[in-house]
């Protein structure tokens, strides 16, 4: 079953349409009061600075009255605007002093000059939050809001320890309704979805937690946490089923993606010490050759080297224009995004073995990934 991506705005014809889940404000007609009213109790001075609880899973499922009670009070809405444009997306306090997780979506609206991004707390109370940096390619960002009393910070967990099958539960702010849970199941790991991210790019959410717990339009950038109330994900994309027209329903089917916390967190560290994250490159440009191209090459799929950068990860392993990738890790190379993942996961300095043909002969060299300058 082929799986399309594409914005909101244009729906297409597909089997399967991924979303970003940023639920827009105008549509929605959510004004402030309204949004406030929906918020849920529990104000951040009277939780701890880490909330984690220990709550066992009770015949398959989280203890999810458990868990809301000790997550939500670091689970925050957000509102950003920029002139008439605006949307409402969630978000969740990671460190005390006010720094707040959310998706790049949910505040590109407001990234530009004169945009405003406002926090709603469980509270009630909103506050001006400002931006600490973003990074489109993992579709992350860091909020900062101001004040001397320590927040109730989610405490963090390990994606790489999550498995399928297990209970999950998600947090945020659904079509504008704070304080949200819903529950469900890790449904698969290590998805690699391609969602639209700014301007007309798109990103890949790269080895995204996949879970049948109900997440919307307005979850983005909210929690998935286990039955301890630890965050192993950011929400951050949706799938619909589209009708005969090819008109999303933009509600939940049960197919929902999180961002891995374990990918996360690294980012986010990034941003919060330099305002932005760093990727690694290889060096090349590659387009994917025909089927039929392939099978001369002996292999079902390859990437043409178009070209190369001068003194760049590649040129200095040797690749040059006119060779033929066919592995990439030990991974067939048959899309341009096999490369695009490795740069998304890896750092600079690690070493990736690659198989390419030149001049009908094989051969294979080892590119060390160097900063992108």
């Amino acid at each position: 079953m082929n799986m399309h991506v594409e914005s909101a705005a244009t729906p297409q014809k597909n089997s399967i349409n991924v979303w970003l889940i940023l639920a827009a404000a105008v549509v929605l007609g959510l004004a402030a009061g309204f949004l406030g009213g929906l918020l849920g109790r529990g104000a951040p001075e009277q939780a701890a600075a880490q909330t984690a609880a220990v709550l066992p899973p009770q015949a398959g499922a989280c203890d999810a009255t458990a868990v809301a009670k000790a997550v939500l009070p670091s689970i925050v809405t957000i509102s950003a605007s920029n002139g008439s444009s605006g949307g409402v997306g969630s978000g969740e306090i990671v460190r005390s002093d006010g720094y707040i997780i959310t998706n790049n979506h949910v505040i590109a609206v407001a990234a530009a000059d004169g945009g405003r991004i406002e926090v709603l707390y469980s509270s009630g109370e909103s506050v001006p939050a400002t931006l600490v940096g973003r990074d489109p390619r993992a579709d992350l960002a860091v909020l900062k809001v101001a004040g001397t009393t320590p927040l109730p910070a989610i405490a963090l967990g390990s994606s790489g320890a999550v498995v399928v099958g297990q209970p999950v539960v998600a947090l945020g702010a659904p079509l504008g309704l704070s304080g949200s849970v819903t529950s469900g199941i890790v449904s698969a790991l290590g998805r690699d979805i391609a969602v639209p991210s700014d301007g007309k790019s798109t990103t890949i959410l790269t080895g995204a937690v996949q879970t049948d717990a109900s997440i919307n339009p307005g979850n983005s950038g909210g929690a998935l946490v286990d039955c301890s109330g630890k965050l192993i994900g950011i929400n951050t994309a949706i799938a619909t089923v589209p009708n005969s027209s090819g008109e999303a329903g933009g509600g939940s089917v049960g197919i929902g993606f999180a961002v891995p916390i374990d990918r996360a967190s690294s980012i986010v560290d990034q941003l919060i010490a330099t305002g932005k994250a760093v990727y690694p490159y290889f060096g090349v440009a590659v387009t994917t050759i025909p089927a039929s191209v392939a099978k001369d090459y002996g292999v079902e799929a390859g990437l043409y080297i178009e070209s190369v950068v001068a003194g760049g990860p590649a040129d200095k392993a040797g690749l040059k224009p006119g060779d033929v990738i066919t592995t990439v890790g030990g991974a067939p190379a048959a899309t341009p995004e096999v490369l695009t993942k490795i740069t998304l996961t890896q750092k600079a300095g690690d070493k990736v073995e690659i198989e390419y043909f030149r001049g009908g002969k094989q051969s294979s060299t080892t590119v060390a990934l160097a900063e992108a300058p």
